[in-house]
């Protein structure tokens, strides 16, 4: 697959939690370091997202802003 995006993050699905419309997908991109996906149950499945696999997070944002105290 192509994708114009430069923000693709590798990572292994460390767990999901099916929910009855949509699916938490918990990603570790580095060790110790987690992502989480909100995606819909059907995309879980229909894409076959099983714990131990290996996907890309792909993130779309124009806009990333930064915050100090």
């Amino acid at each position: 697959m192509k994708v114009s995006a430069r923000n693709l993050i590798p990572g292994t699905i460390k767990e999901i939690t099916l929910g009855p419309v949509n699916a938490e997908v918990v990603i570790e991109v580095s060790p110790g370091i987690e992502m989480v996906s909100i995606i819909t149950r059907h995309s879980t499945e229909a894409m076959g997202l099983k714990v131990g696999g290996q996907v890309r997070a792909m993130i779309k944002a124009s806009n990333v802003m930064l915050v100090t105290d």
